[in-house]
């Protein structure tokens, strides 16, 4: 029973460490989030659906496609906004997926996690989104082990709380600090787990690549899975590979067979949260300090891929907390954290850090897409879009605040 118990708090410690911490404006008080074991079959009875619009708590990772945003609300769903105009984004609805995290869009069919389980969408009536298809069992790294006679995940409920009564231990419950271009596929961040290239959907868990095949768009198949070991944060497409961000480096795999994705190569560094965006034959990887990064260096690493086979690195350049990225035409756009936002020229490769454009240091970033009317920001105040087709004078063109009354 111990070994059972021990197994199942290891699978929930590592969901759990890609959180971070989140003060309220009282220093005595903190967020954490409360976890509680509970049944596939229950999970499955959960609502799924469109619901009326409602405000942003804890904005997730953010999508667009065509003249739409979408933003995740982590583990509740998706909000939904008509972003035709980024100066006034109006908000349409919210879609309820219980345990969702990602997303990707591909020919009006939205596909999102749901705990262990694929869901698709048909949005072609974004008044009228229908669930067309369930994939069951297919991440089924986020099962807690060691119950042999029933199947858990975990699910997480915010909770406000004394800071000095805040702690790791359990009672009923086990306690975590919290963290928090038109085509026919839309776009997502540099903190992606989802991304769609030749017709094929490719996320990562913790440990694994896995493959779905979305030939036919509404009847999403699942392939295979791939193992990549432990530490697996984000993925990238670029001209037929896949670049895969972890906490020890980053994976290239060749993606021209997409049924069968062949691994290229393996950029080591040092321990660190490792973010990837690639431009030519170029990647830039940010590396950055945090809770569930443990102790390593905050910086923007500048890679050559020209042979994917031996990436090396070209120029490193200090940063302040460097967490997600974009690249438009000469430009990088780097998130700061709680430090702002920058961003670079990038024609001369080994001189990046030394050409920073604008630092708007007033706001918390976390990931950013260069889209093709603004830049769109997302941190813990909220998301932002800005004009930044001007790199050295970005002017802010609207802001989703988040709700935090609601939050609490």
């Amino acid at each position: 029973m111990k070994n059972y118990l021990l197994n199942g708090l290891m699978a929930i410690f590592a969901i759990a460490i890609f959180s971070q911490c989140k003060k309220n404006e009282d220093n005595d008080l903190k967020l954490i989030q409360i976890s509680k074991l509970i049944t596939v079959e229950a999970i499955r009875t959960l609502p799924v659906g469109l619901t009326k619009a409602i405000a942003v708590k804890k904005p997730g990772k953010i999508y667009i496609y065509n003249d739409y945003l979408f933003i995740n609300e982590p583990n509740k769903g998706i909000h939904i906004y008509n972003n035709a105009n980024p100066n006034a984004p109006v908000n349409l609805a919210f879609l309820q997926i219980p345990g969702n995290v990602d997303l990707a869009i591909s020919n009006n069919v939205l596909y999102a996690d749901s705990y262990v389980d694929l869901l698709a969408f048909d949005i072609t009536s974004v008044a009228n989104i229908k669930q067309i298809k369930r994939l069951p069992d297919v991440f089924k790294q986020f099962y807690a082990l060691g119950y042999s006679n029933q199947k858990y995940v975990v699910t997480y409920k915010d909770t406000l709380v004394r800071e000095n009564n805040a702690s790791s231990g359990f009672k009923n419950d086990i306690a975590f600090y919290s963290s928090a271009s038109s085509s026919s596929s839309g776009q997502g961040g540099s903190m992606a787990r989802f991304t769609l290239l030749n017709d094929h959907l490719y996320t990562v868990g913790t440990m694994d690549l896995s493959l779905f095949d979305v030939k036919a768009p509404a009847n999403p198949t699942f392939v295979k899975s791939i193992n990549l070991g432990w530490g697996v944060e984000t993925i990238f497409p670029y001209d037929n590979k896949l670049f895969i961000g972890t906490n020890t480096g980053m994976h290239i795999f060749n993606a021209a067979d997409a049924a069968n994705p062949v691994k290229l190569s393996t950029y080591s560094h040092i321990f660190a949260c490792d973010p990837v965006v690639v431009q030519g034959k170029y990647a830039y990887v940010t590396l950055r300090m945090g809770t569930s990064c443990r102790q390593a260096v905050n910086q923007l690493e500048v890679v050559d891929i020209e042979d994917p086979t031996k990436p090396k690195q070209v120029a490193v350049f200090p940063m302040l907390n460097p967490h997600g990225l974009s690249v438009s035409g000469n430009n990088l756009f780097l998130c700061e954290g709680d430090y702002g936002i920058k961003s670079f020229n990038i024609t001369n490769k080994m001189e990046v850090g030394k050409n920073m454009l604008q630092h708007i240091n007033n706001i918390k970033s976390y990931d950013v897409i260069a889209g093709p009317k603004s830049l769109i920001v997302t941190g813990a105040d909220g998301v932002y879009q800005f004009a930044y087709f001007n790199p050295v004078n970005m002017k802010q063109l609207s802001l989703i605040r988040v709700d935090k009354s609601a939050s609490l």
